[in-house]
């Protein structure tokens, strides 16, 4: 039986784990340093990269899972793979919904009209790529497998041409919308970018799915090395340089195509083009084989890597509890005083950058700093849960 658990993947994981923690909760969306924030809409920024390294790293571990699943066979994986799905979409459904109540303009607390529920979310498109991508790896062999991949990100393509507006990868002329409102419905979209849009549509789901993918196939060329660990110190250096060599292959061959495609097909995030899948996914290759590198030739297992270790190994759970944390806030609410006859409140979060975070280092660091300091809550919490050998699975 193939190890569960390799070290760099769980490093890796943690990373983008501690990252979406990062650029999901500074002090003030009104500060936010450049490369914590997305792209306004074509190109790519360090932000942009973490959700699809997120996708990628939930492929590299379908690689290690998958082989189980094979030998207990097809009742057994249709119950793991919808039960789970089912799990992860409903727990962003209750991210979305959570806390459930919200104070009225009389500044009493009323419930949350279910037919404003947002639908889609970062955590639905997880279970969704997860799923279809299950499915896939399940029943195809690579070959196969590879040539869905090929074909989901060319049907895309095509997609957007075809049916989309003038231009076809704009806010206003992507097609994805149409379909959107069609099947979900105005009222459970994202309105965030001033209009009708969901990022985590479902037609953008599609492409997000071969992220899923591409991150089966690095985990499968991982394992291919993962029986060489109990050989000879210098036997086991040379399975790894040889694998890094294919890794560092791939990610060029992926981020060159990706680029190319970008002059037809841009870079986009919020709708996720397949020319954004290719090239965040070389990208993610490159930092595990960093990882890789740093961790199992040079041997750097310090402090930086069981940092992020711990975050890797409650991932989904530590980022549904940091959704959780911060949307409490929003329920304690601090008197600021009074304007115009009415008292003025505040919530805990944005009392705290005002009163602590800003005033100790500036705008701009203070928004940081209240970022980072939610990390190091999370962390603590992750680090518990790891020294009690607790692995909530969602």
């Amino acid at each position: 039986m193939l190890k569960q658990r390799f070290y760099p993947l769980d490093v890796f994981r943690g990373a983008a784990v501690a990252f979406m923690i990062l650029v999901n909760n500074p002090g003030s969306w009104k500060y936010i340093y450049a490369p914590l924030d997305h792209a306004t809409w074509h190109g790519c920024t360090p932000t942009d990269l973490v959700f699809p390294f997120f996708l990628f790293a939930v492929g590299n571990a379908m690689a290690f899972t998958t082989p189980r699943l094979r030998q207990e066979g097809d009742a057994v994986m249709w119950k793991k793979v919808i039960r789970r799905t089912v799990l992860i979409f409903c727990t962003g459904l209750f991210l979305n919904a959570f806390p459930f109540v919200r104070y009225n303009t009389d500044g009493f607390l009323e419930l949350k009209a279910l037919r404003h529920l947002r639908i889609m979310g970062v955590l639905q498109r997880i279970a969704l790529c997860y799923f279809f991508a299950a499915v896939l790896i399940y029943y195809l062999r690579p070959a196969r497998l590879f040539a869905t991949g090929v074909l989901l990100l060319l049907m895309y393509w095509a997609m957007c041409l075809l049916w989309g507006g003038p231009d076809p990868f704009s806010l206003e002329g992507w097609f994805g919308t149409a379909i959107d409102k069609m099947v979900l419905g105005e009222s459970h979209m994202y309105h965030g970018e001033g209009v009708t849009f969901d990022p985590e549509g479902l037609m953008s789901t599609l492409p997000a799915i071969v992220q899923v993918l591409l991150g089966y196939g690095a985990g499968n060329l991982i394992i291919r090395q993962n029986g060489s660990q109990g050989k000879e110190r210098n036997e086991y250096i040379n399975v790894l340089y040889s694998l890094l060599t294919k890794l560092f292959v791939v990610a060029v061959l992926l981020i060159f195509t990706g680029l190319c495609w970008n002059t037809v097909f841009p870079l986009n995030k919020k709708i996720w083009t397949s020319s954004f899948v290719l090239y965040t996914s070389g990208l993610a290759i490159i930092v595990l084989a960093m990882l890789i590198y740093a961790i199992e030739i040079k041997g750097w297992r310090g402090a930086w890597s069981r940092f992020f270790n711990v975050f890797g190994k409650n991932p989904l759970f530590i980022f549904v509890l940091s959704g959780v944390w911060v949307r409490l806030y929003g329920l304690v609410r601090i008197t600021e005083g009074v304007k115009e006859g009415k008292t003025v409140y505040k919530g805990l979060g944005g009392w705290m950058y005002d009163h602590i975070f800003a005033p100790l280092c500036g705008n701009m660091n203070g928004s940081l700093l209240y970022a980072v300091f939610h990390i190091i809550i999370f962390w603590a919490i992750a680090w518990w849960l790891d020294k009690r050998k607790i692995y909530i699975r969602i």
